[in-house]
């Protein structure tokens, strides 16, 4: 589905699927051969005829529902840009426009070719029968289409708040400890301090800026490395990250603020507890078209802080990851007595620009 504009909502989904895409095309035809069988087998009752019935119901129903998804095709655009409420209007005065044409058509054929294909209503039944079922089958697919609508509406809306509320998400205890280090560096080291307050500045701009849905590989990982010397600076040689990711295209798009809460949570739940520190390992390479990213981190034994935050970043990861792939990308978690990983598996899709 694509997004649409609608009355200058720019959280508004598309109203009307993509009757142009083939697997649109596939659900309708064969939605429309569960109608035309469904409709034989409830004016059934002359033994040995039901193949001939079936097969003239489902030539006139096929026929409606392929020029249906032709019409729709053709001025799905438009219809989006008129809100809802007249693409509702629109939609089913000009699709039940065309059953009832089409319903003539079938008429004056049969006419021509009454050997073989046989109505057995009058032209005036005909007509009105058509008409009268197919203004409920469509009246019943607008409004599924709406519902459809709404609830994708009500799933983007959400997601938004979940990406504000992660944006938003920056513990106390990690600006206090960063504004102490800048503090103690500011008499110790002077240009060490004024370059960790341009990475803090930059960590915190990358948090609370504007969220767009994705970002490159490259900028992500720009602001978990921003992070890792803000960190670093405070846990010295206690903190030790080892990034291999030579194989990933920096280029490739992802959720943005994915890698760098991933991060936060190994240091803050993994390194931070362990009195000699740890090493926390990214590893990300390619396969395939799809791109793995796994962040791993010792624990300590017996050592556990609160999950609240952990498992916020995480739920916050899988609905982003979610919305923007589908059942095509997941998120792992490995725990055991000794370390955590997580392992992130999404679809390689590159930046055009």
């Amino acid at each position: 589905m694509t997004a649409a504009s609608d009355s200058g909502n720019n959280t508004s989904q598309a109203y009307l699927p993509d009757f142009c895409a083939a697997s649109t095309v596939f659900i309708v035809v064969l939605i429309a051969q569960l109608i035309a069988f469904l409709l034989t087998i409830a004016a059934y009752d002359t033994p040995g005829m039901f193949l001939i019935e079936l097969s003239k119901n489902s030539l006139f129903i096929l026929w409606l529902a392929l020029l249906s998804s032709v019409i729709m095709c053709l001025f799905r655009d438009k219809l989006e840009s008129a809100g809802k409420t007249r693409a509702f209007l629109i939609s089913f005065v000009v699709l039940l426009v065309l059953c009832a044409a089409l319903a003539e058509i079938a008429y004056q054929v049969t006419r021509i070719f009454g050997e073989s294909l046989i109505i057995e209503d009058s032209h005036s039944q005909f007509l009105l029968r058509t008409i009268a079922i197919s203004s409920i089958v469509i009246a019943l697919a607008m409004r599924y289409l709406y519902i459809s609508s709404e609830w994708r509406r009500s799933i983007v809306l959400e997601a938004q708040a979940r990406i504000s509320a992660l944006q938003a998400l920056i513990r106390p205890h990690f600006l206090f400890n960063s504004m102490n280090t800048i503090a103690s560096l500011t008499r110790t080291d002077p240009r060490q301090a004024e370059e960790a307050v341009e990475d803090l500045s930059d960590l915190l701009r990358a948090n609370l800026g504007g969220s767009g849905d994705r970002t490159t590989l490259k900028a992500e990982l720009e602001v978990a490395a921003i992070y890792q010397r803000i960190e670093k600076l405070r846990l010295g040689d206690r903190l030790n990250v080892r990034w291999d990711i030579a194989d990933l295209p920096m280029r490739a798009l992802i959720p943005s603020l994915t890698i760098q809460p991933l991060l936060e949570n190994a240091i803050y739940h993994g390194i931070e507890l362990l009195p000699d520190g740890g090493d926390v390992v990214v590893v990300g390479k390619r396969d395939d078209r799809f791109l793995e990213i796994t962040i791993s981190n010792p624990i300590a034994v017996g050592e556990k802080r609160a999950k609240g935050g952990n498992q916020m970043a995480l739920a916050n990861i899988r609905q982003r990851f979610e919305l923007a792939y589908g059942n095509r990308a997941t998120v792992d978690v490995e725990s055991g007595d000794s370390a955590y990983a997580v392992k992130l598996r999404f679809p390689h899709d590159e930046n055009s620009a």
